[in-house]
């Protein structure tokens, strides 16, 4: 079915495509098992002579040292604006003790 949405996407307009099963829709089954050509006007064209390409994600984990975390605590004290929300958070934590 999904081919068949693909190639007639350009046409649906107000168009609703709801599946039925075959013992209901006694002329899909035709339709359903007629083989498209692999040409490149059509939408599942899969080129043959191509090897198939499978996307990597790669995920990078990297340890970060203390001196890190020293380096981004020292700089919220310097920053007015973080420096005040922290101190608002640690006397909330302080007060919910």
């Amino acid at each position: 079915m999904l081919r068949w949405q693909i190639a007639i996407q350009q046409y649906r307009g107000n168009m609703t495509i709801v599946h039925k099963s075959g013992n209901i829709n006694k002329n899909a089954d035709g339709l359903s098992r007629w083989e498209l050509p692999n040409t490149p006007d059509n939408p599942a064209y899969v080129p043959e002579n191509e090897e198939p390409q499978i996307p990597i994600e790669v995920i990078n984990i990297t340890d970060v040292g203390t001196e890190f975390f020293e380096e981004v605590r020292e700089s919220y004290k310097k920053d007015r604006n973080l420096h005040m929300l922290t101190s608002l958070l640690d006397k909330y934590l302080k007060d919910s003790d």
